[in-house]
């Protein structure tokens, strides 16, 4: 059941009512507003009307469920390289196909990878992309001034992706040989430049060719946290 209106000026008989209009007027305190704002009454603009769809919803809701891509908004923050690490520091790689062998960093890439060389010529590293969580800075550093690092970026070492084959149904549980990948003859010419300032730089210093082609590695006996490299 509705509740009973409550009504400060009562009707005598329908469209009556006890106090009159100005009465009202000055019981309701209206005369006190009108005063506040002015000699008017406060005037309050109605919200914009909201602008209509310019396409109409649709009347069915699809059967399957439409996947939507969720939007990210972190910013990515640039990894930042160990204070142990600088251009031409000689580091230790301690996982993957080279480890224990020493390279000498040249720059950190936009990754935040670690741009490497052995050079290639003493210990047989390339120039790669390393981890800084997978490498041990050393006190021994290379002057690497001299080399040229403008077009070694993210995009030199990225992979190109090669178009699936298609197998017959007899030989789809096969398992087919992979050819060897042949390295390009730019990726070659570019080896040899950089290995070449690396090396005069490297031999104008005693015991430091043997001291890179050399392999780390531990001992019995041998605390690494009380080693120093």
């Amino acid at each position: 059941m509705a509740p009973k209106r409550v009504t400060r000026n009562p009707e005598l008989i329908r469209g009556v009512g006890k106090v009159s209009r100005s009465a009202m007027y000055h019981k309701r305190g209206l005369w006190a507003i009108k005063a506040k704002n002015g000699g008017t009454f406060p005037h309050h603009e109605k919200a914009a009307a909201a602008a209509p769809l310019a396409e109409k919803p649709p009347k069915f809701y699809p059967a399957d469920d439409i996947k939507k891509p969720l939007s990210n908004k972190r910013k990515p923050k640039p990894t930042k390289l160990r204070a142990s690490i600088t251009p031409g520091t000689v580091l230790i790689i301690l996982s993957g196909r080279f480890k224990g062998k020493r390279v000498v960093f040249l720059k950190q890439l936009s990754s935040g990878l670690l741009l490497v060389t052995g050079p290639y010529k003493i210990n047989g590293v390339p120039l790669r992309r390393v981890n800084q969580a997978y490498v041990v800075g050393t006190s021994t550093k290379v002057d690497i001034s001299g080399v040229n690092l403008d077009k070694f970026d993210d995009k030199y070492f990225a992979k190109q992706v090669e178009n699936k084959k298609t197998k017959a149904e007899n030989e789809f549980f096969e398992v087919e040989k992979q050819d060897k990948t042949e390295i390009p003859a730019e990726r070659k010419d570019d080896q040899k430049a950089v290995d070449a300032i690396l090396l005069k730089a490297i031999e104008a210093v005693a015991d430091l060719k043997t001291y890179l082609g050399a392999r780390f590695s531990l001992k019995a006996g041998m605390k690494p946290h009380e080693l120093v490299f």
